[in-house]
């Protein structure tokens, strides 16, 4: 018998080919489909491509965690002030403070802002140290009545291990240029010269932080160094004390801008910060869930150095 296949036998394996191929091109139509239609409703989800905005409408900052500089978010500031369709500024803030550094960059880009438009704070659960540092560079301060609120003031933290390098037998030892370089050392309590030191350090930035608030806020400067202990308040305390000027949030802030300023019913777009591209956006999206589910925040993890203004520095 002759192993050669007929005419038909030849069709048959030609027709199961081109439906092998039919399927495959229809599989790649199908996923590409999909993958298209998961972009859309991620686009849309997530807020679409954003483009400049050629109208007049209301720029949002959103100031949230622990503060410390950044040049992206001072050229952003620049930017916003130099923007004829931006009319108006309002600061969402959420923070402990951060960095003197980090709120003196962020009171001196809004103060300049303030000199072309108007620019107005909400502080949503906590806006403390050099996160209300921040507030005061604006016209007008808005926080909810439990709020938190104040901290006014500024630290510098040493880590004293020298009972522990005793115990394990461990020796840290230096050579420097001076008495006070690179101190206080880890291996010992802090030295009273070096204290002294770093006392004028933090009293220095103290005393500018005092007169801002009290120059800012209309008040006298002994009323604001009573307040000026650390200590934190609530919205309707801070009310009372005159360290903010309503009970509210982004509504009312955008109708004080309409009695105020007689701006009317613009749109609001977030300004800062803003994902680098849209996939960014998906990946913070899937990252934040992830987040949750472990019991984790990353953006919490920030080492401060230096001088800091914060309520509740991590120990």
């Amino acid at each position: 018998m002759s192993n050669i296949p007929n005419s038909e036998q030849v069709e048959n394996v030609m027709a199961q080919r081109e439906l092998r191929r039919s399927r495959r091109k229809w599989r790649i139509l199908a996923f590409i489909a999909v993958g298209i239609a998961v972009i859309a409703i991620l686009g849309k989800a997530l807020g679409g491509f954003s483009e400049p905005i050629k109208q007049a409408h209301i720029a949002r900052i959103v100031i949230d965690g622990t503060i410390s500089s950044s040049p992206l978010r001072r050229a952003i500031l620049n930017d916003l002030a130099d923007d004829e369709n931006i009319t108006a500024v309002i600061v969402q803030i959420n923070s402990p403070g951060g960095t003197t550094a980090g709120g003196e960059e962020l009171y001196e880009g809004l103060s300049k802002l303030r000199a072309s438009k108007p620019v107005v704070s909400v502080i949503n659960e906590l806006g403390a140290s050099a996160a209300y540092m921040t507030a005061v560079g604006s016209d007008r301060i808005y926080a909810r009545r439990l709020s938190i609120v104040g901290s006014i003031g500024v630290l510098v933290m040493h880590l004293d291990a020298s009972k522990l390098f005793e115990t394990i037998g461990l020796d840290y030892d230096k050579v420097s240029t001076g008495p006070l370089k690179a101190e206080p050392d880890i291996d010992e309590p802090m030295a009273p010269n070096v204290r002294a030191s770093y006392q004028s350090l933090v009293d220095n930035s103290y005393e500018w932080f005092v007169d801002i608030v009290a120059e800012r806020r209309e008040m006298n400067r002994d009323h604001v160094l009573r307040l000026a202990d650390g200590r934190v308040l609530t919205g309707r305390q801070a009310l009372n004390e005159k360290l903010i000027d309503a009970i509210g949030g982004e509504l009312e802030a955008l109708d004080w801008l309409a009695t105020r300023h007689e701006i009317i019913d613009q749109s609001v777009a977030t300004y800062y910060p803003l994902p680098e591209n849209q996939w960014d956006r998906v990946q913070d999206l899937i990252g934040t869930t992830a987040q949750e589910l472990i019991g984790s925040s990353l953006k919490s993890v920030t080492a401060l150095d230096g001088l800091v203004s914060v309520w509740q520095p991590t120990k």
